[in-house]
């Protein structure tokens, strides 16, 4: 018969015998997430704890981002996620459906902008909810621009109003403004600056004598969007409305043509035509009105959406159009 003493010690090793297969049981589904194939030696506690503690933190913000109340979940902004196939390292799980992300390459799509991590299976489900962080928008020029104005929510990209204030401050008598180019290595160094520094790089006159390499590193920006200030949505409608001949008809065309912009782009484009605007009460000066302005900008701020060589041609005098129209009526169409 088994004495007391035994009795008790089998007691007190129950529980421990316990935890060890539980232990046990979460380092298999561990190494199962991992798609680690593991021997008849199994690593030392050592190598699970960092593992269990990344594991632990992801689901409880999985569990937090499921418990939050359906207001805190409405989405503020209405900009699409950018994602791109990533290869995450460690154990993840997919912010929408809160399902294990498999793997050991590419086992899911990461947002470039803000950062969530999903199936790409359930990129198309998520709403365009995202808020873009400092954090992954890594550079100015090339950047999306409403992603770029909610990462530093700004009404408009930095590069617009601080080139346009530079200008407006020392060029606007300025011979052949926009029409003159400058220097390429110094408006690659002011993109580079911008990049680099945002809100903090120097353009002023003792940088950069030439007013001219300012208004190119703008037009640059402008040239350079991924989505042009005019999107692509928006290009038919502002080009049909150039076609119009009545002027009451265009005019109210061209405010439909603007309700189609996104509001970064609609902001962006106001303070555009106001600045250009000016830039043609300054003509006797710098011998530039709203057609010649037309001519440079037309191509820059709109482009073709995937149309043949031959129809993105023809539609060149429509561009120059549009902007034309824009700057005369800058007060009647914003």
């Amino acid at each position: 018969m088994p004495s007391k003493e035994s009795c008790e010690t089998s007691k007190e090793e129950k529980p421990l015998v316990q935890q060890v297969k539980r232990e046990a049981n979460q380092e298999d589904i561990l190494a199962a997430a991992l798609g680690m194939r593991m021997g008849p030696q199994k690593p030392s506690a050592t190598f699970w704890q960092p593992l269990k503690l990344f594991a632990y933190s992801q689901l409880t913000s999985l569990v937090r981002r499921a418990t939050l109340k359906e207001s805190d979940r409405t989405p503020i902004s209405e900009k699409a996620h950018n994602f791109k196939v990533h290869t995450f390292r460690g154990p993840h799980w997919c912010e929408h459906c809160a399902s294990f992300m498999w793997g050991l390459m590419a086992q899911g799509v990461k947002c470039a902008d803000c950062g969530m991590n999903v199936h790409k299976q359930c990129s198309a489900q998520v709403p365009n909810d995202c808020k873009p962080s400092l954090r992954h928008v890594r550079k100015v020029y090339s950047c999306d621009l409403t992603t770029l104005v909610q990462a530093y929510n700004t009404a408009r990209p930095m590069v617009v109003d601080m080139c346009i204030q530079e200008i407006e401050s020392r060029g606007l008598n300025s011979e052949g403004l926009y029409r003159m180019s400058g220097f390429s290595d110094s408006v690659e160094e002011v993109k580079m600056g911008f990049d680099k520094d945002g809100e903090k790089t120097d353009i002023s006159v003792n940088a950069y004598e030439d007013i001219n390499i300012i208004t190119s590193a703008l037009k640059l920006y402008l040239r350079d969007l991924p989505v042009p200030v005019i999107s692509f949505d928006a290009y038919p409608r502002f080009i049909e409305a150039a076609k119009l001949t009545d002027p009451e008809k265009k005019l109210e065309a061209f405010r439909e043509a603007l309700a189609l912009l996104p509001p970064s782009h609609t902001e962006t484009l106001k303070y555009l035509m106001a600045h250009l605007k000016r830039v043609t009460q300054h003509e006797k000066f710098n011998l530039m009105n709203a057609e010649n302005l037309a001519i440079i900008f037309g191509p820059t701020l709109m482009r073709a959406p995937n149309l043949d060589a031959m129809t993105a041609l023809n539609d060149i005098r429509y561009q120059r159009q549009v902007v034309e129209v824009l700057i005369k009526n800058e007060e009647m169409l914003f």
